[in-house]
């Protein structure tokens, strides 16, 4: 019996090291708004003007200000400085029914590392170094309300504060700071099976980021390289000057169409106190030469993406208890054997904070989109269909409330 006792006692004084090494934080964002959007119809694809304009009245229960989401992280000790980290975070939509449990996961990022003085190595799905340096320099926060966020996301870009900047099978490395500087790396294997040509390559398709941070005092300042490795694209035949391709099949890679598509960022901003300023620019290059092809709104398929530059400036002020935050920006697109095109956007955003978690916040943007650009508009008017045309412009209001945990 004593025995007994006593292993029960070495159990119980076990169990409690190990939780005492092991930190777990459950954490997430619930964001809901009303949003009201419109637009002039645009052309249909004869270049025949249409009448009339496109709605779009509900909620956005994907979030305004933020993606909801529910997540999960923590750490381990394992002595000498080592620590096991890990994240699993999920999208949520909160005004219909869908979940964690429901219609399957939507993962944000979900990835497991070792993390020591020397940086940290993670592998999974996992941010690259865009999507923060993005989010750093806007001043309407990378929200879906975001001038740069928008322009960005309808134009290919990977370097957005969105989905795309998000890198499936993907080993990562950050450093520690030192001295204000952060540095940060990920490979993204491509894990495709292409067919016809390198059957089952693990090069093609695969995408890598390079990312430098400078944060000390009023200054902050990022620099990214991100690139999309040898680019599978829908179905091409032809020449390598001049293939045709359309969008009705999985990616085909023939040889010398499937090219790499790299994109360039940088972004910074300056504290003032009385005020805030922000500016960032960032270009795109595809280099594949291939014919344009109808999409499917809300996706662009990789052959659909044009060498771009984008450029943004704003500020935000303390008004009252909240934060009163303006944008300005344009998208410049270069197209090889087209006219070029240009879209350009500004908005502003109040929050107003109820408390260190909750807050109510008011946002307008608007969207000017000429014929040889592509149809930007606000990401939550509709879920992101249905309001932008080539040609025309369309405003998005949305108020809501939005609560962190």
């Amino acid at each position: 019996m004593q025995k007994k006792l006593i292993a029960l006692a070495v159990t119980s004084l076990a169990s409690g090291v190990v939780a005492a090494q092991t930190n777990v934080t459950v954490y997430g964002i619930a964001d809901v708004g009303y949003v009201y959007s419109q637009g002039k119809a645009g052309y249909n694809p004869k270049g025949i003007k249409l009448s009339g304009t496109n709605k779009f009245s509900g909620l956005a229960g994907g979030g305004v200000t933020a993606g909801n989401r529910l997540g999960f992280k923590g750490e381990e000790a394992l002595g000498n400085g080592l620590k096991a980290v890990f994240t699993l975070e999920y999208g949520l939509n909160l005004d219909t029914n869908e979940g964690v449990g429901t219609g399957g996961l939507n993962a944000r990022q979900q990835f497991v590392g070792l993390a020591s003085n020397y940086g940290t190595v993670a592998l999974g799905r996992q941010y690259a170094p865009g999507f923060n340096a993005t989010a750093n320099n806007d001043a309407l926060e990378a929200t879906d309300m975001s001038i740069q966020s928008d322009l960005s996301v309808y134009a290919g870009n990977a370097i957005t504060p969105n989905s795309p900047a998000r890198y499936n099978n993907a080993i990562s490395y950050t450093s520690n700071n030192l001295a204000g500087f952060t540095a940060s790396a990920i490979y993204g294997f491509g894990e495709s099976d292409i067919g016809g040509y390198n059957n089952a390559s693990t090069y093609d398709n695969s995408q890598y980021g390079l990312g430098l941070n400078y944060a000390n005092g009023p200054i902050n300042f990022d620099a990214v390289w991100q690139s999309r490795i040898s680019a599978a694209l829908p179905n091409c035949s032809g020449d390598d000057d001049f293939p045709s391709c359309t969008a009705t099949a999985g990616p085909f890679k023939v040889p010398g169409t499937s090219k790499s598509i790299n994109e360039w960022y940088v972004g910074g901003s300056y504290d003032l106190q009385v005020v805030k300023l922000y500016a960032s620019y960032q270009a795109l290059d595809n280099n594949n030469n291939v014919a344009t092809a109808d999409v499917t709104p809300g996706y662009i398929a990789l052959s659909n993406i044009k060498s771009n530059n984008i450029w943004t400036v704003g500020l935000s002020a303390p008004i009252g208890p909240g934060t009163l935050g303006l944008s300005y920006g344009k998208l410049s697109m270069d197209r090889r054997n087209a006219p070029d095109g240009d879209s350009w956007g500004w908005g502003t955003m109040y929050t107003y904070p109820l408390s260190k978690r909750t807050a109510l916040y008011a946002a307008y943007t608007y969207f000017d989109n000429d014929r040889n650009s592509v149809a930007v508009q606000t990401q939550v008017a509709g879920d992101g269909t249905g309001i932008g045309a080539l040609g025309e412009s369309n405003y998005t209001l949305g108020t809501g409330i939005r609560h962190s945990f």
